[in-house]
């Protein structure tokens, strides 16, 4: 079948380890990828992990990230990369194939989503490949989810994420719940992780949904 994957966009804001977990999940659901990295989120990912995201080394450093725990503990999970699965688009090339509403794509996710990043797209400004993506994803009446990861938010960005819901966009704050019976960092990061994919309709077991009853996180139904 004709490859038509979902575009995971990664801004600037701290965060680094809820868009590898949604990207580990994808792969694992057997969706492609095509990756967007802005220049700041480089920065933040170097901050939170120590890893350099290279253009020219991409695929290793993404093996490298997505292998980490939340925890920052390497070699937590086996993720394979290789292939067409995933694609990597510099964030600068505003050539390459999500900048155009005929490339096939089943949606967008951006994972974290800056509250530049947030303006960027409400606006239309479309100044870097993940902006123009999350636009050509509105205008095509594609899925956008933006997982925006900044507190407080301020009257402009909570007015620019009414816009997008407006458009059509899934705003979904990066907050973690605790019925799930959270025990490890990794537990949290994979419930916003999950409710992103939920958002997407990607099926995952990331999380313990709620049943309806009291308790049912605190392994007490065990």
């Amino acid at each position: 079948m004709p490859r038509r994957p979902w575009i995971v966009g990664v801004s600037g804001a701290s965060g680094t380890p809820y868009a590898a977990a949604v990207l580990r999940a994808l792969l694992a659901a057997g969706e492609s990828v095509d990756l967007v990295v802005s220049r700041a989120s480089r920065l933040t990912l170097l901050d939170e992990t120590r890893i350099a995201f290279r253009d020219a080394h991409w695929r290793d450093d993404l093996r490298e990230w997505l292998e980490r725990g939340a925890d920052g503990k390497p070699g937590t999970f086996t993720v394979d990369v290789e292939g067409d699965r995933v694609r990597h688009w510099s964030a600068g090339d505003l050539a390459a194939g999500p900048s155009s509403g005929s490339y096939p794509a089943k949606g967008m996710l951006i994972v974290p989503a800056s509250t530049a990043c947030v303006a960027g797209v409400a606006l239309g400004l479309s100044k870097d490949l993940l902006q123009r993506s999350a636009s050509v994803t509105l205008k095509e009446r594609r899925p956008l989810v933006v997982a925006v990861r900044e507190t407080p938010l301020s009257g402009v960005t909570l007015r620019q994420l009414v816009a997008l819901d407006e458009a059509g966009a899934v705003v979904l704050p990066a907050a973690p719940a605790f019925y799930a019976g959270a025990t490890h960092i990794q537990d949290l990061v994979d419930f916003v992780a999950g409710r992103v994919l939920d958002a997407a309709g990607v099926p995952h077991g990331l999380y313990r949904r709620w049943k309806g009853e009291l308790g049912g996180g605190s392994g007490a139904d065990e």
